[in-house]
């Protein structure tokens, strides 16, 4: 989906990297996830440059949240976004796999966020900076969604943003992980059109389903829903 800068507050997070600037996956995701109550603690998989970290640390003026990258170079950009924010006492970043990080972890975490790599068995991109943000190769499914239901408290959530594709595999996968879908959020480029991208919630316990479809742009394709500003409108830097 589309790229675009955006900023937190007065805060305006970039990038080194053009090839790495800010995507609709994440903004919208860390717009959407329930950033919990006071004090709450949270954990983002595969931070990147530290977007939704930063997002969460703006929508939760209490909580602590953890960030783990495997990319060192990504790592480089979220360590000084993170350094240059309002919240740099309430972030902690951790250069490692997510696999390495849940074998030294020591808390619960109330929310869980990752906008996983998603490109499963396709042709790699040359640069591995890419193939390792873009290809499950780097954190194969699995991984996320047992190290997540070992880190979740009793009534913790993971949200994760996905093609609308391959959401219901990845639903599937997670059930058998003991995490069911509590919310859904079905984003298309413009009304009736198909979804390309699926935001689940998912919980440690059985419930209704809360979905919703969202259109980024109105019928015509020109400028941004009034649902979409709402929910995004704090975060850009030009809407």
């Amino acid at each position: 989906m589309a790229n675009d800068y955006f900023s937190f507050k007065r805060f305006t997070v970039w990038q080194r990297r053009a090839a790495m600037r800010v995507g609709t996956d994440g903004v919208l995701l860390g717009a959407w996830f329930d950033p919990g109550g006071d004090g709450a603690r949270m954990l983002d998989v595969g931070t990147g440059t530290g977007v939704i970290a930063l997002m969460a640390a703006q929508r939760n003026p209490s909580a602590r949240i953890d960030a783990v990258e495997i990319d060192a170079g990504s790592c480089a950009d979220a360590a000084e976004n993170f350094a240059g924010s309002p919240w740099a006492e309430r972030l902690a970043l951790f250069g490692e796999s997510f696999v390495s990080f849940c074998g030294h972890a020591t808390r619960k975490y109330d929310r869980i966020v990752s906008n996983p790599p998603y490109f499963v068995g396709s042709l790699k991109c040359p640069d591995p900076g890419r193939t390792r943000a873009r290809h499950t190769d780097s954190l194969p499914h699995p991984e996320l969604l047992a190290g997540a239901a070992g880190l979740l408290t009793e009534k913790g959530c993971l949200s994760v943003v996905l093609p609308a594709d391959g959401a219901d595999a990845f639903t599937g996968q997670a059930a058998r992980y003991g995490l069911f879908p509590a919310r859904t959020l079905a984003v298309c480029p413009v009304p009736g059109t198909v979804p390309k991208r699926m935001l689940i919630e998912f919980r440690t316990f059985r419930g209704g389903v809360e979905t919703e479809v969202l259109a980024i742009a109105p019928e015509g394709g020109t400028g941004y829903t009034d649902r979409y500003r709402a929910l995004t409108g704090d975060f850009y830097l030009k809407m």
